[in-house]
């Protein structure tokens, strides 16, 4: 039995970073050159970067990719890669893949399935391929698709093709949300069984605006079994040898293209084995979702510090955490800006978060200014009792101060609302809402719960006081305010959220799901009529299956809503 020495080369590429990702894929080659490799396989579109969007519409930005494409090509003098680009024909655009060796490009597949669904756009901007090869080197032979490629069912002839190939390489930029790690790997796990076939797959990895790629890129037997792991949420070279049998030779009966290449495998006589990668539970791996989505948000954007205010709240206090363990506690500044309705034991609790992580914490008593306001407006508001103005001109003091302090100092301010709040329109716009990313957006409140906890547990030490972690949540614009005022219990929001939002269950299913019928009424007009909060709201990462925005796109002016809908065909 034959090996071949395989190379995934799990990289974090910059959409439109023509050159950093050209030198990221360069240098990569030559490390696997160093260890004797046959093969080195790089993420779909490793050269412009996932998604590059409306670039693609530039002709020049097209032609640059391929430029650095031919650079590229001039580095496989005794190694065969694989590299995800942008391929062109006669004004037509292609998600494509090409096979590089000996300083030339000897293959180019064009993606055939494109997703045009959730967060995927690629209709907009490709054309579909139609047709792929059979890669035949002299001991081996490959084919080679990408991302949705393998999550589809193959016609005759791809099935054909794929079972003529020793290995199948799929190239691959499959964003990160909650299951999708476990649905990705039992796809290829049924792939490379159906088969018969091992499956080399490459994940891209890093943050891209609300994306974050996980990598994970993996490599599994002909029977479903995992022989490697790259890294989660880590950059990464994953280099093994892939026992190969030989294929029983039979005749070509559906005219399969084959492309020759004159190259024979090392066979180094020393076997490389990977070792074994930690695996992740679903908090950890949530966690480290938005570490690397906020690291590559700032960084990638050309910030090097973030600001944030600390209310002492549980939000605020798990942002901290994750920007943090991102960025470093020199790069993140808190601001705590108290009122006279914040209590002094969450003022306290922001001082020990700030203290316990290291952070530098600024404190701006708001009241002097909120007085300000309010006695320039008092001849306006005659007669009129406070109300939610009030509270409102609190938050979006906060909001200015935030912005003054990033103005000032180039900082990035960060956004500190859930999932949960931002879902029913619990959150003030140019107030609570203000910041140039939203870290916990897409993170409903009870898994701002357990990811605060796991973040104590990791530390073995109280990074985020009990008291927050127990006290009962309180935006503390007026006196004795919570959060259960105007909302229902977190964990009875979060179901009626996730049963409307990621399930699309009609009003009635969800009443019936839930047993109260005019609190879920009350709960999806919320989330109904605040589509004009949620469009001006700061990106986000997104971890769930539909994040706002990306996934869910629905229109402001809308008459179709759960609740007020009725049938008028009785």
């Amino acid at each position: 039995m034959d090996n071949v020495r395989i190379a995934l080369a799990q990289i974090n590429t910059i959409v439109g970073g023509l050159k950093g990702n050209t030198d990221r894929i360069m240098n990569c080659i030559g490390r696997a050159l160093e260890k004797g490799t046959d093969i080195v396989i790089f993420p779909e579109l490793a050269v412009t970067g996932y998604p590059p969007e409306d670039l693609l519409l530039k002709p020049h930005f097209i032609e640059e990719n391929l430029r650095f494409l031919r650079k590229i090509s001039a580095h496989t003098k005794d190694i065969i890669a694989v590299v995800g680009f942008v391929n062109s024909s006669e004004s037509s655009a292609y998600n494509s893949a090409a096979i590089l060796n000996d300083k030339k490009t000897v293959y180019v597949y064009n993606k055939m399935n494109l997703p045009n669904y959730g967060v995927f756009d690629e209709k907009r901007y490709f054309k579909p391929g139609c047709g792929n090869a059979l890669i035949k080197a002299r001991d081996f032979s490959f084919v080679v698709n990408i991302c949705e490629d393998i999550w589809v069912p193959e016609s005759k002839h791809e099935r054909e093709l794929l079972s003529r190939a020793q290995f199948i390489i799929n190239i691959s930029a499959s964003p990160y949300c909650l299951g999708k790690i476990k649905e990705r790997e039992k796809i290829l796990i049924d792939k490379a069984k159906r088969h018969n076939t091992p499956i080399v797959y490459c994940n891209l990895i890093g943050g891209q605006d609300e994306l974050v790629f996980d990598g994970r890129s993996a490599v599994f037997n002909k029977d479903g079994r995992l022989l490697a792991e790259a890294r989660a949420f880590e950059e990464d070279l994953l280099i093994m040898d892939l026992a190969l049998k030989k294929k029983n030779k039979t005749k070509n009966k559906q005219g399969i293209l084959e492309i020759k290449i004159d190259y024979k495998s090392k066979q180094n006589p020393e076997l490389m084995i990977p070792s074994k990668v930690k695996k992740l539970d679903r908090v950890e791996e949530v966690y480290s979702a938005l570490a690397l989505g906020v690291h590559d948000y700032v960084t990638k954007n050309n910030f090097s510090k973030v600001i944030l205010g600390i209310s002492g709240g549980i939000d605020s206090a798990l942002v901290a955490c994750v920007v943090v363990d991102a960025l470093g506690k020199a790069n993140v500044l808190a601001i705590s800006m108290p009122s006279m309705y914040s209590s002094k034991e969450t003022q306290g609790d922001a001082e020990k978060i700030a203290r316990n992580l290291g952070i530098r914490l600024v404190n701006i008593s708001i009241s002097g200014i909120l007085n300000s306001y309010l006695s320039e407006l008092k001849t306006h508001f005659v007669g009129m009792k406070p109300d939610i103005t009030e509270e409102n001109l609190q938050a979006r003091i906060r909001g200015n101060l935030l912005m003054a302090f990033s103005n000032k100092f180039g900082y990035l301010v960060l956004n500190t609302g859930n999932k949960s709040e931002t879902s029913v329109g619990y959150c003030t716009l140019y107030g609570d809402m203000t910041g140039g990313f939203a870290v916990i957006k897409d993170v409903p409140k009870r898994l701002v719960y357990e990811m605060a906890r796991y973040k104590n547990k990791k530390e073995n030490k109280e990074i985020i006081p009990e008291s927050v972690l127990t006290r009962s949540p309180s935006a503390e614009l007026r006196p004795d305010q919570k959060d259960q005022d105007a909302l229902p219990p977190y964990d009875v929001l979060d179901k009626i959220i996730d049963l409307y939002i990621e399930e699309d269950m009609p009003f009635k299913a969800i009443a019936k799901r839930v047993g109260d019928v005019d609190l879920v009424k009350k709960v999806l007009r919320m989330v109904d009529v605040n589509e004009y909060k949620r469009r001006q709201a700061s990106p986000g990462i997104k971890i769930t299956p539909r994040a706002f925005g990306r996934d869910r796109r629905m229109p402001i002016t809308n008459k179709y809503t759960e609740v007020s809908y009725e049938r008028h065909d009785k």
